[in-house]
């Protein structure tokens, strides 16, 4: 019988050849199903302005049903649809003038503040005496602690400029 072709957007398959492919791929379902399918992904302030500028569809105001399915040219969108939509629309619209208004970073004085901290940092380093090292909270003592685990002694500290590694 031969390989087939799926075609993802209109949920069917076929003899996959040269033929088959290009009429299917060409057809007016396919096409509809392509548009239906890229249309989930659109902007809400794209699908806002496009169904405010058509008319309501007097068939799916009726009888909620339209022969014409998402290719019809007007709007199929009820009173409290618009309303979340445009609600959406501003809510995105509010979140980027709120992200505009955050003050951009400046790479200088943030460099000139970290040489700061590393100038206090060095001056006070030299100063002060070793760490004070704390056992985490339920921790045992410190007797019962692997030897891998016991923080570092003063003499162990001292011999770390010698220290090789590689």
């Amino acid at each position: 019988m031969g390989r087939r072709y799926f075609c993802d957007y209109c949920d069917r398959s076929f003899q996959d050849n040269l033929h088959n492919r290009k009429k299917h791929l060409n057809g007016v379902q396919h096409q509809r199903s392509k548009k239906a399918w890229y249309d989930l992904f659109r902007d809400a302030s794209e699908i806002l302005s496009e169904e405010e500028s058509k008319k309501l569809c007097r068939r799916f105001l009726q009888t909620g049903q339209c022969d014409f399915g998402p290719s019809c040219r007007f709007s199929h969108m009820t009173a409290e649809e618009m309303d979340g939509l445009k609600a959406r629309v501003e809510e995105r619209r509010l979140k980027e003038e709120q992200r505009k208004q955050i003050p951009p970073c400046h790479v200088e004085s943030w460099l000139e503040e970290r040489a700061k901290k590393e100038s206090t940092r060095n001056d006070s380093a030299s100063v002060s005496e070793r760490p004070i090292y704390h056992l985490p909270p339920g921790w045992p003592p410190l007797c019962d602690l692997p030897p891998s685990l016991h923080p570092p002694s003063a003499t162990d500290v001292d011999h770390t400029e010698d220290l090789e590694w590689g």
